[in-house]
């Protein structure tokens, strides 16, 4: 039997369809720092290090999102995850975002 998905079911993308870097500088950046910050945690199990999640703070609205260049969650178990959905992670934020600036992504 083929089930058809609920039609109040929300869908979070995982993916905003936004290149993760303007440049190659820009990209060198994002994973340097996303890099170093997985080795500074590394020991550590519960500090999550992702670079260009998306992250969706408000269950029920999945247009309110961001996607940080990299981001830091403490508190949060390290793994895989398609999105950061903050009411599956205990309500816990990312308490560290980065934002690499690039022409694309910057006012004049």
């Amino acid at each position: 039997m083929v089930t058809s998905p609920n039609p109040t079911q929300i869908v979070y993308p995982d993916s905003d369809g936004n290149p993760m870097a303007d440049n190659t500088r820009q990209f060198r950046w994002i994973t340097t720092i996303k890099a170093n910050l997985d080795w500074l945690f590394a020991n550590n199990a519960d500090v999550f290090v992702a670079g260009d999640l998306l992250w969706y703070p408000v269950e029920g609205d999945n247009k309110t999102r961001q996607a940080p260049d990299v981001m830091v969650a403490f508190g949060r178990p390290k793994g895989e995850r398609g999105s950061y959905q903050q009411w599956k992670e205990e309500n816990i934020p990312p308490q560290v975002v980065f934002e690499i600036l690039s022409p694309g992504n910057t006012q004049t």
